[in-house]
């Protein structure tokens, strides 16, 4: 299989995206963004999106002229309007004002409106916990489950990320999406012919199913069933709410080219722990609990594996498939 490092998949990367309209200001965060989920096996939310933001982009889902901008802040909570763009120039705004806000403020509320797709939702957490602050980072997406009692997907899967910072290692990262398993684990089963457990989906009627091709004319489930539900409908409040943004049934989804703009909201909490018990009690805490989790040799601590793949790729560089390069090189121009 072809190996790029990562600085010559990013160039590739942010080259297709430019051809397909993206401006320099979009382009760039974009393939650094999916370039370091695909450093840490995030393959989703890696390289194979840059064909379908290519798509995005030439259909006018996304914006690729806009420029993101702070529209409203008080102290503080800002609004930044992704302005219909791709959303990591957005995210990279929404992680360099909630940095600023929380050294002042002692935390920061940052809202996006009217954004896109936001990939790892762990990347913009880990960039605020590598400054000191503890981070959370929320998003709606379009709609694929249930709210508890309902069949009609209303809420998207809505990841929710936590970035805590160490001392002396790289900073603790939760990611996780809130539906019982990846809506792509359920296209695989459909592609293998193979049947998926209980608890995964719902049909289009609302009813349990083993069948991923009724499922996925379904709902997804959440995890913990009601109690994930509940979580997921916090996310929307929180991302869309208070920021003027679509809620996930409003957004059509992204697994087709063709569609509408998505307007879809995140939101970054950032905390300075020195504005409560103070940085040194912080270390002492959280480390004093890690070595408790690592005192059971079955514990291996949340994003272990990404860091240590992320830690490969940056030696190695990256696997990339045949097919992808090629699709990758044709729309830079390249091939």
């Amino acid at each position: 299989m072809p190996r790029l490092t990562l600085a010559e998949a990013e160039a590739l990367a942010t080259a297709a995206l430019a051809a397909a309209g993206a401006n320099t200001a979009m382009a760039g965060p974009t393939a650094r963004a999916l370039v370091a989920a695909e450093a840490e096996g995030q393959g989703g939310h890696g390289l194979s999106r840059v064909p379908q933001y290519a798509g995005f982009l030439a259909n006018g889902r996304a914006d690729g002229t806009a420029v993101p901008a702070v529209v409203a802040e008080r102290g503080g909570a800002a609004l930044v309007d992704a302005r219909h763009g791709l959303a990591y120039a957005a995210l990279d705004l929404a992680v360099a004002e909630a940095a600023r806000r929380a050294r002042s403020h002692g935390v920061a509320f940052i809202g996006i409106a009217n954004s896109h797709h936001a990939g790892a939702m762990g990347l913009p957490v880990a960039a605020l916990a590598r400054q000191g602050f503890v981070a959370l980072a929320l998003t709606n997406s379009p709609a694929a489950m249930p709210v508890p009692g309902g069949r009609r997907p209303l809420m998207g899967t809505n990841p929710i990320a936590a970035g805590f910072p160490r001392r002396d290692a790289a900073p603790l990262i939760i990611d996780m999406a809130l539906s019982e398993v990846a809506r792509g684990k359920i296209m695989v089963a459909a592609k293998a012919g193979k049947k998926i457990p209980l608890g995964w989906a719902l049909d289009a009627e609302g009813n349990p199913t083993t069948d991923p091709n009724a499922a996925l004319s379904g709902a997804m489930l959440a995890m913990g069933g009601t109690k994930g539900a509940l979580l997921a409908l916090v996310v929307e409040l929180l991302c869309c709410a208070l920021t003027g943004s679509a809620f996930g049934f409003e957004a059509d989804g992204f697994f087709t080219e063709e569609g509408n703009r998505p307007r879809l909201g995140q939101a970054l909490l950032a905390i300075d722990p020195a504005a409560l018990g103070g940085q040194d009690c912080f270390a002492e805490r959280i480390e004093f609990l890690l070595a408790a989790m690592q005192g059971d040799p079955g514990v291996r601590l949340p994003g272990s594996r990404r860091a240590a793949l992320a830690a490969r790729a940056a030696a190695e560089g990256l696997e990339v498939p045949e097919a992808l390069l090629a699709q990758l090189r044709t729309l830079a121009g390249k091939a």
